[in-house]
């Protein structure tokens, strides 16, 4: 059995389409998904959402087919084109939703209605009857039933949403009671009041801070390239000293306290016969703190030996940091990709929420036997449409995402694998997007199902655990917390591997599982470095984030200080501080895929090229200087470890030329 030839790297030379059955797959999971967004259209649900429907099951603005079962079903509805809730302040908190009888009708009533009197001349001056179809407008104040079909006394002034065909009280006041169950942090409606006049006070201030936390965090990519060797020792330093710092305050605390706990204990032994309650809490203790002690000792021990063992690779962290702020200056349009994902991401979800009330007003109409209202419920092999849907916002947004890993993959990839710098294309990002589009969905659609598949037990298995709450025993919630945790493990390491997947196939063109098995043999073969970059590089870029985030709130506080009109301004420095931290966080991402991408490349590159003519190496001088470095490091240490050698062969020389007079003789 013959082994597998080895892989041979030929980066830019060869493009050709990967993983065409998965594009395909994806594409037809896309036409389900557009295809449920015709049914609730053709069906009637998006109409349903958008003019609104009685508790009769006729929509409103329009002529309407009887229901069988359904007594006032069938009305034509073409002139009542607004929806009119009986009592519009009775809201189910748990369900989220008005449970109030609901009524087409031609106008919402433009002042305060007292009394019935007041509905009848509102009946009669303008026609819209807002009582039960069934009941003539001129007999309100008579009949029996308008306690039960005619709104409830007083009926406040309404408006008409803009889109949405609703009448809505203007005194949002009966909404109280379910904005105090929102709110339920809030106990006091007055700090409320002056924290959302705080924020209206200061909406000048914040957006201009959010726009400095922005142009502060695309400097600092940048920048950091010259920073990062600061950062990186300073973190050295701060590692080694407070381990060490930690490691000595327990052992001085288990010392002072074993001495205390001697003198006590002659003490007690003095004073008392029995001390032995005393003395098995004190020992107690005492060992914990032991343990405690040398537990941080081991800690400390391996982490100074790691920290020794892998010295030599911080220098590459540092290396590669510099050259992805190079990267940035010679690809400015990356800063660009955190915008363009998130508004890609943005209309996905806005499309999705729309689908997802469509489907809520879709299906066949039921009547409520316990509010005698009709509602419009999914039946049979319909109402897997909702999965299906739910489906489909976990892989579209891995996709989206996954297509940003391979838009920025394929752009440094150029970068990395030019060797003439001035010979780049003229729009390296949109390059790496037109051969995203021609040759790679179907990998980026198979590495984003992957994530879908790992995602989804995990999701539902934290729905359980919400669902159980306060229900099940320590064990079961024990064992579902670890399953949480391993599929969140999992799932972080295969983003990982498949960010690496996405470069090889940007630097070679295989197929998604080609490329991950040649990106993890990379990995593996280059374990040490991988961790000294994932571990030094996180921190140094959370430091970053910490960076932009304090900057960012001391401003807030000095220009929010300055403005001497109100005092409650903690809510909008919350809201800068979060805003900050979340573009921090994106533009930084980005920041961190470059510098992976390059190290792939990196490693690749000094494992296929030596440096000599016709295997000349690809990278940047910062990383050649590197590679001079560790060359020169490993050219003294073999020239030490030949002198130590040498003085054995000179003595074993020695003792054959003193064995060979004795061997003649005889």
């Amino acid at each position: 059995m013959g082994s597998r030839p080895k892989r041979e790297w030929k980066p830019l030379e060869d493009r050709s389409c990967t993983d065409l059955p998965w594009l395909l797959l994806f594409t037809l999971f896309l036409v389900g998904m557009c295809g449920i967004c015709g049914f609730t259209i053709a069906t009637g649900g998006a109409a349903r959402l958008v003019f609104g429907y009685d508790s009769y099951g006729n929509t409103c603005g329009q002529r309407n087919e009887p229901i069988e079962g359904v007594r006032l079903s069938g009305l034509d509805h073409t002139d009542r084109k607004f929806v009119f809730f009986l009592d519009p302040c009775n809201i189910d908190i748990i369900q989220r939703k008005i449970k109030s009888m609901a009524l087409c009708v031609s106008q919402c009533p433009t002042e305060e209605l007292a009394t019935y009197y007041d509905l009848k001349r509102f009946a009669m001056m303008n026609g819209s009857e807002l009582c039960s179809y069934e009941l003539p407008g001129h007999k309100y104040p008579s009949l029996p039933e308008r306690f039960e079909k005619c709104p409830k006394l007083p009926v406040p002034e309404s408006k008409a949403l803009p889109v949405f065909s609703r009448c809505t009280p203007v005194d949002i006041s009966c909404y109280a009671k379910f904005a105090e169950a929102v709110v339920t942090f809030v106990s006091d409606n007055s700090m409320l009041n002056r924290l959302i006049a705080g924020v209206a006070a200061s909406k000048e201030i914040i957006v201009g801070l959010c726009l400095m936390a922005l142009v502060l965090s695309m400097i600092l990519m940048v920048i950091i390239r010259y920073i990062s060797a600061v950062l990186v020792w300073i973190l050295t330093a701060l590692v080694v000293l407070g381990s060490l710092g930690g490691t000595s305050v327990l052992w001085w605390l288990y010392i002072d306290y074993r001495m205390t706990m001697n003198e006590t204990m002659t003490k007690d032994l003095r004073e008392t016969e029995e001390p032995n309650g005393g003395m098995k809490t004190t020992k107690d203790h005492a060992q914990g703190l032991l343990i405690y002690a040398v537990s941080a000792t081991v800690f400390t021990g391996i982490l100074l030996l790691l920290m020794l063992f892998m010295r030599k690779r911080v220098a590459l962290t540092i290396a590669l940091f510099h050259v992805a702020g190079k990267v940035f200056i010679h690809l400015p349009l990356l800063a660009l990709q955190p915008f363009c994902t998130f508004l890609a991401l943005s209309l996905f979800w806005v499309y999705w929420i729309m689908v997802l009330l469509f489907l809520g007003t879709t299906g066949n109409p039921e009547k409520n036997e316990d509010t005698g209202l009709v509602e419009f419920r999914l039946t049979g092999a319909l109402q897997y449409m909702t999965w299906y849907h739910a489906v489909g916002l976990i892989w579209i947004s891995e996709f989206i995402l996954a297509c940003q890993q391979m838009t920025v993959a394929g752009a440094v990839v150029t970068y990395y694998f030019t060797r003439d710098k001035t010979k780049l294309p003229v729009t390296p990002i949109l390059s790496s997007v037109l051969r995203l589009v021609r040759y790679h969905l179907g990998t980026v659609a198979k590495g984003s199902f992957i994530i879908t598949l790992v995602k989804i037990p995990r999701l539902i298995l934290m729905y359980i655990h919400n669902q159980l709450k306060g229900k099940e025993n320590a064990c079961a919630r024990c064992m579902l917390k670890a399953c949480i945790c391993c599929l969140w493990c999992l799932e972080k390491c295969l983003n990982y591997l498949n960010q690496n997947a996405y470069a090889a196939t940007a630097i070679n063109s295989t197929s998604f599982c080609t490329s991950a098995r040649d990106a993890f043999v990379i990995l593996v073969e280059n374990a040490l470095r991988v961790a000294t970059i994932n571990t030094v590089g996180d921190f140094v870029l959370f430091l970053g984030k910490i960076l932009i985030v304090s900057c960012t709130a001391f401003t807030g506080v000095l220009a929010l200080n300055y403005q001497r009109d109100y005092t409650e301004w903690v809510l909008p420095l919350i809201i800068v501080c979060l805003f900050a931290f979340l573009v921090a966080h994106c533009f930084l991402s980005i920041f961190e895929i470059v510098v992976d991408v390059l190290f792939l490349c990196f490693a690749i590159d000094t494992k296929y090229n030596n440096g000599t003519p016709g295997r000349e190496f690809y990278m940047d001088k910062a990383l050649m200087e590197f590679v001079e470095n560790s060359r020169k490091s490993m050219a003294v240490e073999e020239r030490g470890r030949s002198k130590r050698a040498r003085p054995k062969e000179e003595v074993e020389l020695t003792e054959v030329k003193a064995m060979a007079p004795g061997t003649s003789s005889a």
